[in-house]
């Protein structure tokens, strides 16, 4: 049996489609779970405010497709980041992140991603939004630690929190085995020079990796392969301090042949990850 778990981002399908499509659709290429989106649209932020009984049902829809959803991307807080001096937002900002954690432990998911945001990209990062998002990133992790969720800070396109060396310094400071790290590697390979080094910087602090294809000043909307991540070597790099689970992070892009794009993504991260297995 593999040794590792690859699980598809949401937003890999297109957005019409049910969750039990999705989560058939997931099932059916391979992948071994499904990771939620919470972005900044309205639509998603709604979810936070589903019932039990819509909850309940899309836990039951993933028992009957056989396809956990174990993982949740929170990417909301770039249109609410905890660090902003703007009134209002920052509260708001923790406010989300505080709900997210229910939502997820109500359905199941173990890991919320955060994403790396003290200030939006309309905003300087400065001093002051540095320590007010220290101080509110305590905050959510406190709530996690008490809910029995893992908060994961993503590396970003941002020079805030582009490395895992740089999402460490919270890591490292906080000190609590309900925040870690989830590399977003595509982010990371456009951070640094030396992708598996600032990989092996997060040991026994990655809780897991997004895998996603890039090349410098592009981050996304890119087909495996066609971009400049040497997956071999972070994937490497990531097996050898003990991560085993993965997530393919790619986008649907409109087209008619969405499940063909999904089926190749699983099968071009399958061969590489398979290989570190040996």
């Amino acid at each position: 049996m593999k040794r590792y778990t690859l699980g598809v981002y949401e937003k890999a399908f297109p957005g019409d489609l049910t969750f039990e499509e999705r989560l058939s659709a997931a099932k059916q290429c391979g992948f071994d779970f499904l990771e939620l989106s919470l972005d900044a649209t309205d639509e998603k932020l709604a979810r936070l405010s589903w019932s039990d009984g819509e909850i309940g049902a899309l836990r039951q829809m993933s028992s009957k497709t056989g396809l956990p959803i174990l993982t949740m991307c929170l990417s909301g807080v770039r249109r609410f980041p905890i660090g902003s001096d703007r009134e209002g937002v920052a509260q708001r900002g923790v406010q989300i992140v505080k709900k997210t954690i229910e939502f997820s432990m109500k359905l199941g998911i173990r890991i919320v991603q955060v994403g790396g945001f003290d200030v939006n990209d309309a905003y300087p990062s400065t001093e002051t939004s540095r320590a007010r998002f220290f101080k509110n990133l305590r905050v959510c992790t406190a709530y996690a630690a008490k809910m029995g969720v893992m908060l994961g800070i993503e590396t970003m396109e941002n020079d805030f929190v582009n490395t895992v060396e740089k999402a460490m310094v919270y890591v490292d400071d906080i000190r609590s085995p309900y925040l870690t790290v989830y590399p977003d590697t595509g982010n990371i390979s456009n951070g640094t020079d030396d992708v598996p080094a600032d990989i092996l910087r997060g040991k026994g602090h990655i809780c897991a990796a997004h895998l996603k294809e890039t090349k410098p000043g592009v981050f996304r909307d890119m087909k495996y392969g066609e971009g400049a991540v040497d997956f071999d070597a972070a994937i490497k790099a990531y097996r050898s301090i003990g991560v085993n689970m993965f997530n393919a992070e790619f986008w649907h892009d409109g087209g008619s042949d969405w499940l063909a794009q999904a089926q190749a993504a699983h099968d071009f991260l399958a061969v590489k990850l398979d290989a570190s297995e040996e």
